[in-house]
């Protein structure tokens, strides 16, 4: 695994440590300074990061935050940090983000959590864009174990849908209950699943052009930094 040098370790606890707190807090911690724009990532890692900034704010913190996602932006709001619309502010210095995968070149897919056009957004808007993940998410080849999430007008889905298979994947409605799930756009997403992903930037190539696709999670040269935290409570960064 493409891991570089040990630059932190945590307190181990009697029930082990918490991976995701440990490298979103080391993110946050090295990363984020006052002054900073701050881009706030959506999932179960990153809602560790929000915490943390949260708390960096009630020590005194100027910072400046913008959601990726409803829900972060619900959860900032309880801690007392106030949100700003991303066309309020002239760029963001630093966001962190989880992953559902990372190769070894830093390439990503992400989105599972369903927020991945306002993710993808923001991290275009960033001049840091630091990606957290446990030594899990770490894959040799993008799609293998993760179905790429891919988000359609709802208008002709199905249309949309069986031109997504014909890049060779099965492509399976996200479903909340009975109903599809709808993301923060008002939009679907198909879960792609392939046997694995060979030329990622060809397959993006060949997603964006079908008619009815907003966006997909192929995060590509997007992450400068990925952290990785380690089941002995270590975090590594990744070269």
């Amino acid at each position: 695994m493409p891991y570089a040098r040990n630059i932190g370790t945590n307190t181990m606890t009697s029930g082990g440590p918490n991976l995701k707190k440990i490298v979103a807090e080391k993110a946050v911690d090295d990363h984020v300074k006052d002054g900073m724009i701050v881009g706030l990532g959506t999932g179960s890692t990153a809602e560790y990061a929000v915490k943390r900034v949260g708390e960096l704010i009630a020590n005194g913190y100027d910072l400046k935050c913008v959601s990726t996602s409803q829900r972060t932006e619900d959860l900032a709001h309880s801690l007392g940090i106030k949100i700003y619309d991303l066309n309020d502010v002239e760029r963001i210095d630093v966001t962190i983000d989880g992953a559902d995968e990372v190769d070894p070149s830093r390439q990503l897919i992400k989105g599972l959590g369903g927020a991945l056009l306002r993710e993808k957004i923001v991290a275009a808007a960033t001049l840091t864009e630091v990606i957290i993940v446990d030594e899990t998410k770490i894959v040799d080849k993008l799609g293998v174990r993760t179905p790429l999430p891919v988000e359609v007008v709802p208008y002709g889905h199905k249309k949309t849908a069986y031109a997504l298979e014909r890049q060779g994947c099965k492509a399976t409605l996200r479903m909340k209950g009975d109903d599809p799930f709808i993301t923060d756009a008002g939009n679907y997403i198909y879960d792609c699943k392939f046997e694995s992903i060979d030329s990622p930037f060809f397959l993006e190539s060949r997603i964006d052009v079908i008619p009815g696709v907003v966006e997909n999670g192929l995060f590509l040269n997007t992450a400068d930094i990925v952290l990785i935290s380690h089941p002995d409570g270590s975090v590594t960064k990744m070269e």
